[in-house]
């Protein structure tokens, strides 16, 4: 059974092709279940479309929901159609944005921690002047939004748990015990991790998060499902069985996905 829960699409203004492109893609590839997990809107900002690059506006999630199921009924024949939300995690604007996802029938949402210290998690050279003290410390703080992001019963999968390292290459290199916590903090909360295999696309090459977080996450019970993170379409179901492949060797007997926010798994 082949499943990918995260996947964009044009309206957050950085990924090429509609809705449907990816829908028939996954249909293409003998997908069974595809999930559509665009950028949740900045709910904070008094501006409709506060990043137009980044995330949809708030005035096009009704729209965004309405697409996806009415998708989900005209392929019901043909695959799964899940309503996702691929959700930035601010604490200070948490209750915010879980009061409005309790409006809508998502089948999951994915928990992303994009900005520590109101700085993108991608911006280039990001501590190349910082001490290595400095470092700990930003990584430190990466990682407490992770874990507090896992505690706030928002989100069913987190994304791309060391998403951080795309263009900071030594970011495994700056030593701290703060993972091996995260991976506890995420195994007492039962929210899964994905694997998610964009960042092959990135500087540091390969997939989110790395073979030896993977090796810690089956250690303590962590739950794990998989995302290609498309951007476009041809990407959809990117690297799965070689996933699958890569989970079974390190111990994991079991994939999982969610509908209708209940946990379903694919043995592996």
């Amino acid at each position: 059974m082949i499943f990918d829960l995260h996947t964009h699409h044009d309206r957050c203004g950085h990924a090429e092709g509609k809705i449907e492109d990816y829908i028939q893609a996954a249909i293409d590839r003998g997908l069974h279940y595809i999930g559509i997990s665009d950028h949740s809107p900045y709910f904070y900002s008094e501006k409709d479309q506060l990043y137009p690059g980044i995330a949809m506006a708030k005035s096009e999630l009704d729209e965004y929901v309405n697409e996806v199921l009415t998708l989900k009924e005209k392929y019901n024949n043909k695959i799964h159609v899940l309503l996702g939300m691929e959700s930035d995690y601010f604490p200070k604007y948490a209750d915010m944005y879980r009061n409005i996802y309790q409006k809508y029938p998502f089948d999951y949402i994915i928990g992303s921690v994009h900005h520590v210290h109101d700085k993108s998690i991608f911006l280039k050279g990001r501590w190349d002047q910082l001490s290595d003290k400095e470092r700990r410390e930003e990584k430190v703080s990466y990682y407490h939004l992770i874990q507090q992001s896992a505690r706030s019963g928002m989100f069913q999968v987190l994304g791309h748990i060391d998403a951080m390292k795309g263009y900071l290459l030594d970011f495994h290199d700056v030593q701290t015990p703060v993972i091996e916590e995260t991976l506890k903090v995420i195994a007492n909360e039962g929210v899964a991790i994905e694997v998610n295999t964009s960042g092959k696309n990135k500087d540091c090459g390969g997939w989110y998060p790395s073979y030896e977080i993977l090796e810690r996450a089956c250690y303590y019970g962590v739950d794990i499902s998989f995302g290609s993170d498309s951007h476009i379409p041809s990407r959809i179901g990117d690297d799965y069985l070689e996933v699958q492949k890569t989970l079974k060797q390190i111990g994991f007997k079991e994939m999982v996905y969610f509908v209708d926010k209940k946990r379903c798994t694919v043995p592996l």
